[in-house]
This record gives structure tokens, sequence and C-alpha cells, in this order.
């Protein structure tokens, strides 16, 4: 390239050389540092997407382990999603029935979590769908643990009560009767000895001369004793906890009064007809969370197997009740 440029004379005929003012050379030097950046630009960029720098060689590799981990951790917690489940249903269907005790509700056990939203701040990766769904099983997973937690907590006080549990449940016949020849009329629908219509016997009738003795079948609190409005005569209810109550009517003398503490086997009142009654008997019901249950499947501390079974022949007649 030459030094210097010429430019023709027409008037002398000759070539004159072209001086360049500071400024134009100025502007000159300005315009290839210009055009050598675009070019050094164009060649960065160009170079940064066909080829990585070591550090982002580094980072990718990196982030496909940690995408790897991610996966990873997604099926573990999955799989003891899986295992906690499995916990839940031996909870529900074994543990608390043994203690009967009420399910969990699934809405607890499910609960989500609701207001702001958790998980704002994982949003806008590339990977954010894969972090957010681990996030949230891995929170779900840890709310499960704690209410499993809580009800594990309350099983070890109820086997810790175990004792006071089985003490309580009413177990034994209110009045002697080991020959179960006093047995009158069971649980179920009965002719009503008055109105001579069918109608739900909500105990049983065990027959019994007045003044026979009459005992708490679980331990319990008296919560009612006296006469009653409807026809039971005078009454007796215990409230043994545990959703337990027992109820003994048509009685000819109290011997409890309300607010008493009561052992099982303890005297509470003697047989009478007071009442709603054709008869000298105990009306003996059992409820449980105040809904009537069949008294002959609370008798397992006085029978044996084939008295029970006997029991349940002479229950099911369909027969008259006495009250």
């Amino acid at each position: 390239m030459p030094k210097y440029k010429y430019k023709f004379n027409s008037d002398s005929l000759n070539y004159d050389k072209i001086k360049k003012t500071s400024k134009q050379k100025f502007f000159q030097f300005f315009s290839y540092i210009l055009a050598s950046i675009f070019m050094a630009v164009i060649i960065i960029v160009i170079f940064s997407i066909f080829f990585d720098t070591p550090n982002e060689k580094t980072l990718k590799r990196e982030n496909k382990q940690l995408i790897v981990q991610y996966n990873l951790m997604d099926k573990k917690l999955t799989q003891i999603s899986n295992v906690l489940n499995d916990i839940q249903q031996r909870d529900d269907n074994i543990y608390r029935v043994i203690f009967e005790a009420d399910p969990i509700p699934k809405s607890i056990r499910e609960a989500g979590f609701g207001g702001i939203n958790r998980y704002a701040k994982l949003e806008g990766y590339s990977n954010s769908d894969l972090v957010i769904k681990t996030a949230t099983k891995l929170d779900k997973l840890s709310k499960k643990l704690y209410v499993q937690s809580k009800s594990y907590d309350k099983i070890i006080d109820m086997a810790k009560n175990k004792q006071k549990y089985f003490s309580s449940i009413p177990a034994i016949a209110p009045i002697s009767d080991k020959d179960l020849i006093r047995f009158a009329s069971g649980f179920g629908y009965r002719i009503h000895p008055i109105y001579k219509t069918k109608k739900m016997h909500t105990g049983i009738d065990l027959t019994a001369p007045t003044g026979t003795k009459i005992y708490a079948t679980g331990d319990g609190k008296v919560v009612k004793s006296g006469l009653s409005k409807g026809g039971y005569g005078q009454r007796v209810i215990i409230d043994h906890d545990y959703g337990y109550k027992t109820v003994y009517a048509h009685l000819s003398k109290i011997v409890v009064r309300r607010g008493r503490k009561i052992n099982r086997g303890e005297l509470i009142g003697l047989v009478g007809s007071t009442g709603v009654s054709t008869a000298p008997h105990l009306h003996y019901e059992v409820r449980r969370y105040n809904k009537p249950v069949n008294p002959i499947n609370y008798y397992f501390n006085d029978i044996t197997p084939s008295e029970y079974d006997k029991m349940i022949l002479v229950s099911s007649r369909k027969n008259q009740s006495f009250d």
C-alpha cells in the first residue's frame, strides 16, 4: 500500500501530493479503530455461538449432573411417598382400629399449601418445571410425615393408657347371670309390650327379681342419676370415655350420685320396674359415640365362647320386649 496519495493537477500537468489535515487523520484513525472493534465483536459473537469457553463447558457439565440428580431425587421421593402411603394405611386400618380411634381424614393428610406462590423464585429457568415438581413433592412429603408423626404420638399415648382403656370399656354382665337364664329380649326390632308394634329396642332386657344388684360394666363417671323424663324410669348413665356410655334403666333404687367415679363391678343400683315397664327387669344399653350398639358384643370378660354362642342365639329371638 503506497505511503502517500497523489492527485493530478491539470494546470501544471503534474501530480501533486495530497496532504491530510490533522482532523482528517484523526477521523481516519478513528474509523479504523471502529472497524476493528466491529470486526472483533462479530468474531467474538460467532465464536461464542459455535464454541464454548472452558467455564461454560464446566457449567454445562454441572447443569447436566444437577438435572440427573434432580431426576434421581424425584424418583426417590416417589418411592418414599409410596412407603409413607403404606404406613398411613396401616395406621388407619390397624393401629387406630386396635384402639378404636377414628382414621385421620384424607383432607388433613393431603392438605396443600394455600396463600402465596411458594415457588415463584424457582420460575423462569430452563429446568424450572423439574425443580418446582421436586420441591412440591418434598413439601407434601414433609407435611404428610408431620401428620403421621402426630398420629403416632397419639397412638403412643393410647398405648400407654391401654390399661385404663380396657378397664373403661363395658365388658361384663350388669347383673349376675352365669347361666344366661335372665336374657329376655335382645337388641333390634322387637314387639313393644304396650303398643304391640315393631319398634327399635336399643338395648337388652334382663329379667330379675326386684332388688337384684346391678353393677357397672366398666370404669367411668356417673353423668345421669335419677328419674328420667322418658320411659326409662329410675336410670343411671355412666360415661366411660373413649366414646362409650352405658345406660341402666327401670331401677327400683339408685345408690350412686351424678359426678361419682365408678369402677367396673361396683354396685350402682337395684332392679325394679319403674317407668314404662311391664315387669321387674334391667334394660341395659351400650352407646358408642351416642349411638346404641348391641350390648352382647360387650360381655367378653364374663363368658366363654360357647356361652357367647348361646347368648347370640337367645338374643336373636324376635320376641316382645319388656319396655
